[in-house]
């Protein structure tokens, strides 16, 4: 028995992905460029995170608007001010940037504070400061160089464990997939400055592994079909890839309703991680289509029968079979 959504796409396709390879792989190409180009002319509008600042714990007596404080703060000269709501509702954190000067008047921490519970603080509704946190620029440096680490850590893994289970190829094909998938995420920051924190850098980890879940799995089944079908290398990568687009796309779908959801109900905190995953989640199912079995039938990296014939060490069934 059969059930929808389950076999939304039936695995007997037969679409031609690679009479497009050239097409899928130069407008990945240009995409690429348009975001490095992104990221180096106009950089990424880093968040308190990265920057350094002050973080201000506020409390109200009663539940205040959070846009209504947006607003209020803005006419105040902190126009980029971070406000968001947490707890029982009553507490606000307000997150300043180092960088955004407020004037000589507002040349350190403390007078900062004075001045957002001034511009807060209503006869209606009072305004206590809680607590007042300032985070150095030095810590904001080794936290951008941990997240770089942390980045090359993630690719080199994926390097050492897809050449294991695979062959080299797949390996570089695949680090290149996940890193287009994350550099084209990264530029859409650089290019609509939109602000880059923590949540964001936590998304784009999420999207590398996202995409290399992805691309495995095609990966997978092109390994299976090379030692199984009699038939040319354009004809085993386009019945792998119509093999999985049902799983591909459904996978993708659901990932991208559910962080949807988070960005739409999760508040303005969490709108920079589910805004990164819902763009790896398009990026990564595109590149997983049109982008990784395409690398495979290019210089190097085209792949053979001969490349994936089963090892010593493989099931026996697999050994008979033509």
């Amino acid at each position: 028995m059969k059930i929808f959504p389950l076999t939304l796409i039936p695995s007997s396709t037969q679409f031609d992905f690679m009479r497009v390879r050239w097409f899928g792989m130069v407008t990945a190409a240009l995409m690429l460029v348009v975001a490095l180009a992104g990221i180096a002319i106009k950089g990424f509008n880093f968040g308190l995170d990265f920057t350094g600042g002050t973080a201000i714990e506020l409390g109200f007596e009663k539940a205040p608007n959070v846009e209504q404080l947006r607003g209020k703060l803005a006419a105040a000269g902190f126009e980029k001010a971070q406000v968001q709501a947490f707890g029982n509702g009553t507490d606000v954190l307000v997150r300043l940037r180092a960088e955004q000067g407020q004037g000589d008047r507002l040349d350190n921490s403390v007078a900062q504070s004075n001045a957002i519970v001034s511009a807060l603080d209503t006869a209606d509704n009072p305004v206590e400061l809680k607590s007042r946190e300032s985070i150095s620029a030095l810590v904001s440096s080794e936290l951008t160089s941990k997240a770089l680490q942390a980045i090359t850590f993630v690719l080199i893994g994926f390097l050492i464990y897809i050449s294991l289970r695979f062959e080299w190829k797949f390996a570089v094909v695949a680090s290149i997939t996940t890193l287009f998938d994350v550099l084209v995420a990264a530029g859409f920051f650089a290019l609509t400055g939109r602000e880059f924190d923590l949540t964001v850098l936590a998304g784009l980890l999420a999207v590398m592994g996202f995409s290399i879940n992805d691309t495995i799995v095609v990966f997978d089944r092109v390994r299976e079909n090379f030692r199984s079908m009699r038939g040319t290398p354009f004809e085993v990568f386009n019945a792998s890839i119509n093999q999985t687009l049902s799983r591909t796309i459904i996978t993708s779908a659901v990932f991208f309703l559910s962080v949807l959801a988070l960005f739409l109900f999760g508040g303005e905190s969490l709108q920079g991680l589910a805004l990164t995953q819902m763009i790896g989640a398009i990026v990564g199912t595109v590149s997983s289509i049109f982008v990784a079995c395409a690398l495979l039938t290019v210089g190097v990296l085209t792949v053979t029968k001969q490349d994936l014939m089963p090892r010593v060490r493989d099931d026996a069934e697999l050994e008979r079979r033509p």
